[in-house]
């Protein structure tokens, strides 16, 4: 029992766990920046009711909201490799076993950000699209510099919290073989039969950077909230003056 948990195995598993976070870090800023890309699209569609897409819209997102993560991730491990080579005859038995995380979190991120997104957008007042028009911006314009940008403030809570739930959620990708910073701390374990030491590293790790991330995206509201003038107000002073 004295030696259950040391300090010094505490301090030598620290570098050992700490050179992994950036698989960890990366895995989260392409998800995020892959699913803002994909909600983006994919709310447009909803609220623009495309025929055909919508309804496959709706089933996709579904799908992603009313399963857990773990499962999308195995589905995708196991099944696009099937679905490639049945469809395009494309072997991807040698791609990178982190390739079906990205996927799977860009998935997910995609169906969770796609009605924070829509909300965000529907909450615009029309009035801020018919200025748009009114100073002679096409209609991808007045989306790109008026609906857009208010439409992101609105979103930025929820896309924090989003982002810090994705963090968390990296914590199942070394049930495929990919090795993050706690699938580093699972071989440690297994090797020294010590895992307190490791566990309680990992929990540190991800309570402090959760912290950091939410203080990050409150700062970054709070420079928007301040710091930023009306983009219609903008638009409408830019197209005045020419």
């Amino acid at each position: 029992m004295a030696d259950f948990f040391s300090w010094q195995r505490l301090a030598d598993n620290f570098p050992k766990l700490l050179v992994y976070l950036p698989v960890t870090f990366g895995i989260v800023g392409i998800a995020a920046a892959a699913g803002i890309v994909l909600g983006i699209l994919i709310a447009i569609v909803c609220i623009r009711r495309v025929p055909v897409l919508n309804q496959i819209c709706t089933v996709f997102i579904s799908f992603m909201r009313g399963t857990p993560m773990l499962v999308q991730m195995l589905v995708a491990y196991y099944g696009i490799p099937l679905l490639l080579e049945l469809l395009f005859n494309v072997d991807s038995r040698r791609w990178p076993k982190i390739a079906f995380v990205y996927i799977t979190f860009a998935l997910n991120q995609g169906a969770f950000l796609s009605e924070l997104l829509r909300s965000s957008i529907l909450a615009i007042s029309p009035g801020q699209t018919e200025a748009g028009f009114s100073v002679g911006l096409t209609s991808f314009q007045t989306f790109r510099r008026i609906v857009m940008p208010q439409a992101a403030r609105i979103a930025l809570p929820g896309l924090s919290l989003d982002v810090v739930g994705l963090f968390q959620e990296t914590s199942l990708v070394y049930m495929v073989g990919v090795i993050d910073v706690l699938g580093r701390a699972q071989t440690i374990a297994a090797q020294t039969g010590h895992v307190l030491e490791c566990y309680i590293l990992i929990a540190v790790f991800f309570v402090v950077i959760s912290l950091l991330l939410r203080s990050a995206f409150s700062k970054f509201e709070e420079k928007l909230t301040y710091g930023s003038r009306e983009p219609a107000t903008e638009d409408a002073d830019e197209h005045s003056a020419a």
